[in-house]
């Protein structure tokens, strides 16, 4: 932090401020003395004929230079000095007397409000201890200190003890002094209930309610720390950030987001639908049911079918009631006095409102982490700022100091690598050549995507003209080990390439390779989501195909996280078994940002395409995560190494929430819309059985209602404007991008805000130094003509005498 002038502040006292001490009342006469100083001073300069003009920076004939006392520091005059002392800037805060006369005042308004009796009959106004001039320097001696103790403390004894409690815990004084002052304001009565032999039972009683209240307080604490020690990510991010940096650091951030999305998912699905089936579950169909065998974690197939964890278990009738005569659509109606909770629309509408609760929390999300990473404001003073202003004085822990200590030090390689990123520049030749390498390699990626693509398509031909009979489970397995091991090669591919493009920034590095992986995953995931609802509806019109669709994510799932951690055993553990056993260079590789956190984005996109079909695909989606946050945490502590080109992940958090945003969360809406809206529901299972469409659940339950009465008729009418129409949800969606507008174009404007400050704070400190400076040199011209006329009237009054013996010996 910036220190204040070291200005000595050894003032005499003039005659009329010796023995009486401005009330609090008065204190706004001593801010204004420096406006009306210099108002004196100009009245003075005026008279000589001066003028103060502004000085050009670098000219030394023009204004006044402050001088410099031994230790550099500025000399300045009495009066000069006692006019910075006054300044409200510099009279509170920095003494203890000064804190113990402001809450003082404080106590006084409080009892003044509250109706208690005031300590005005005792201490006159005049006497009240004020805020000026009370410094260290300036106020030195103990014993009036003491005295603004003792008043501070009858002022805390005549308050109540929770508002003596909370006026203690708000004062910034050590806990020593707030321990001293809680005992001397404690009331006479109060000192002897607490004393032991003298309140008797009250004594008894009112020690065992503070044994308790201490009691639940120290429970609470440690439930607390209970379950912040259960989070894995409470230790482990401030490791990785203090040795690996932001940029790796912001893989983890991320993938604590997702969890956080799926568990906001998973919440009201277990509430309204999983939960509900699971209390009143279906008849069981006919037939022997399958047994377990321990492959069903792998294929999700077997006895994992006919539970809740697919769409194919859950009922299409009015739960814990037989059906009656069924509804238009072949929904049963529930007899007389059944509980009035349709399965059907509990299911569409709790998946609906779901995903619209995601998609808020996400853009919500997405518009902070933008305010928080572009934050405005220049970065020339950063540098200072992260070495004199990051330390944390609170920590005493050795392990939390290296930790910090840790954080510090690679904060600075990244601002410093950041720095010299800007100072190098590339001839027009060198753009050039980048450029034509650059489309080169991107010419190779695309035909790379464009590959995988007919490949994933091809096999998904072949699989569907090959059915798998029973009990050749395994076989379900081929097309997802398929496309996982696209999804692994691929990546290894582009930066091999990457390799050929050498980048002068090592974040632009990182997004292109994320563009290229992107487009991979996205395009792939495309040709999935046509074999799905193209080829495996019509293919599987006499069976349950939505329980298919949600087993196939779910293997897609459980093998991309299978991978993962072949990925991550080979690819890293073993390299860095084989450099240092063979090679001897104890090189180990890096950690790939870009190709991890698109395997997040690929596997969130699996789980909200799934959802639908699969509604505790969420629960699976969190295991995995954690599951995956400890492996990578584990082998990037033990097998990898800080980046080489230390690199400042500033909008590395905004850059990955709008990928999840945009082409993930999009795309999903866009699958299961179109799976509600346009797709036929199988006719063997399901809540939405023998209807034409998924949605048309909801318009039956609309007839039903305006059959109802005339008291509901709303709820068709909000149906049919809100639902059905389609001009609201494009106005929705319009409103939710015009929401992103606005805040970055807030945040642009904090921008020029805080640039417009900071040059206006800049001019103020400049005008402040020219005034100090002027008043400096006017106070010596004045103490110089003062001088001048002294001498003059001593020199007349010693002339005088000589006069006066002259004058007699002319007489004589």
């Amino acid at each position: 932090m910036a220190q204040p002038l070291d200005f000595v502040l050894d003032v005499p006292e003039t005659p009329g401020d010796q023995g009486q001490e401005p009330s609090p009342y008065d204190e706004s006469e001593v801010h204004d003395s420096f406006h009306q100083l210099i108002q004196e001073q100009s009245r003075w300069v005026a008279e000589e004929g001066l003028e103060l003009q502004q000085r050009e920076p670098g000219d030394p004939g023009r204004g006044h230079e402050t001088l410099l006392g031994p230790e550099g520091a500025p000399v300045h005059s009495m009066a000069t000095l006692r006019i910075l002392a006054s300044m409200p800037s510099r009279t509170i805060g920095r003494s203890r007397g000064a804190i113990i006369s402001q809450y003082y005042n404080r106590t006084v308004r409080l009892r003044r409000r509250s109706g208690r009796p005031l300590l005005g009959d005792v201490v006159t106004r005049s006497a009240r201890p004020s805020l000026r001039l009370y410094d260290l320097e300036l106020d030195p001696m103990a014993q009036e200190e003491e005295e603004k103790r003792n008043l501070l403390v009858k002022e805390l004894q005549g308050l109540s003890a929770a508002q003596r409690d909370h006026m203690l815990r708000g004062m910034p004084l050590s806990l020593g002094e707030k321990r001293g002052l809680r005992e001397k304001s404690q009331t006479p009565h109060g000192k002897r209930r607490g004393q032991p032999g003298r309140g008797g039972l009250f004594s008894c009683c009112s020690r065992l309610r503070y044994a308790c209240v201490l009691a639940l307080h120290s429970l609470g604490l440690a439930l607390l720390s209970g379950l912040h020690a259960l989070t894995p990510w409470r230790y482990a991010l401030k490791r990785i950030g203090g040795q690996f940096g932001s940029s790796v650091l912001s893989y983890f951030l991320f993938l604590k987001t997702l969890v956080a999305f799926n568990a906001l998912l998973l919440l009201p699905l277990l509430a309204f639908v999983v939960g509900v089936q699971a209390a009143f579950p279906p008849d069981p169909g006919p037939g022997p049911r399958p047994t377990c065998t321990g492959l069903e974690f792998l294929t999700g197939a077997g006895c994992f079918t006919h539970t809740v964890m697919y769409y194919g278990y859950y009922s299409n009738a009015t739960l814990n009631q037989p059906c009656g005569q069924p509804l238009e659509g072949g929904q049963c109606r529930p007899r007389a006095g059944g509980l009035p909770y349709n399965m059907p629309l509990a299911y569409l509408f709790t998946v609906g409102v779901a995903f619209f609760i995601t998609c808020i929390t996400l853009v919500y999300s997405m518009a902070h982490a933008f305010g928080e990473s572009y934050r405005v404001g220049s970065t020339s003073g950063v540098h200072a700022i992260t070495v004199f202003c990051s330390w944390d004085y609170k920590v005493t822990q050795k392990r939390a100091s290296r930790l910090q200590h840790d954080n510090i030090r690679t904060r600075l390689k990244e601002l410093l690598a950041e720095w010299q990123l800007r100072q190098s520049t590339r001839s027009l030749c060198g753009r050039l050549q980048q450029a034509a390498v650059l489309g080169l390699v991107w010419l190779l990626c695309l035909g790379t995507v464009s590959g995988c693509a007919a490949a994933v398509h091809a096999f998904s031909e072949f699989v569907i003209q090959g059915p798998v009979a029973a009990g050749q489970e395994v076989a379900l397995l081929a097309l997802p080990v398929v496309v996982c091991l696209l999804n692994l090669g691929a990546p290894y591919l582009y930066r091999g390439l990457a390799a050929l493009e050498p980048q002068d920034s090592p974040v632009l590095e990182v997004y292109v390779a994320i563009c290229r992986n992107l487009v991979l995953k996205m395009v792939i995931l495309g040709v999935l989501c046509y074999h799905w609802l193209g080829r495996r509806v019509g293919a599987l019109q006499d069976q349950c195909w939505e329980d298919f669709v949600g087993q196939e994510l779910y293997r897609f799932v459980v093998l991309d996280f299978l991978f993962t951690l072949l990925d991550t055993l080979f690819g890293e553990l073993a390299w860095r078994v084989i450099s240092e056993k063979k090679t001897k260079t104890r090189r180990k590789p890096e950690f790939d940002i870009a190709r991890n956190v698109l395997e997040l984005i690929y596997g969130q996109t699996l789980t909200w395409l799934g959802v639908l079909f699969s509604p505790l695909l969420p629960a699976v989606q969190i295991v995995k995560l954690l599951l995956l946050f400890q492996v990578k945490k584990t082998s990037l502590l033990a097998n990898c190494q800080a980046p080489r080109r230390p690199w400042l992940s500033s909008h590395m958090s905004t850059v990955f929430l709008s990928l999840l945003c945009f082409p993930s969360f999009l795309g999903a809406a866009v699958f299961l819309c179109y799976a509600v809206w346009q797709v036929k529901p199988s006719s063997m299972c399901g809540p939405f059985r023998s209807l034409d469409t998924m949605y048309r659940a909801g318009t039956a339950w609309v007839r039903h209602l305006e059959a109802a009465g005339p008291r509901l008729s709303w709820l068709p009418w909000v149906h049919r404007h809100l639902v059905e129409n389609t001009f609201f949800i494009f106005l929705l969606s319009a409103l939710l991008l015009a929401v992103i507008y606005f805040n970055i174009q807030v945040v642009r404007g904090q921008r020029k805000v805080i640039c417009l400050l900071k040059e206006q704070i800049s001019h103020e400190g400049e005008d402040k130094i020219f005034l100090i400076n002027k008043l400096h040199s006017i106070y010596e011209k004045k103490e110089r003509k003062e001088g001048e006329e002294r001498s003059r009237a001593g020199s007349t009054q010693e002339a005088a005498p000589l006069a006066l013996l002259a004058e007699e010996g002319d007489t004589w």
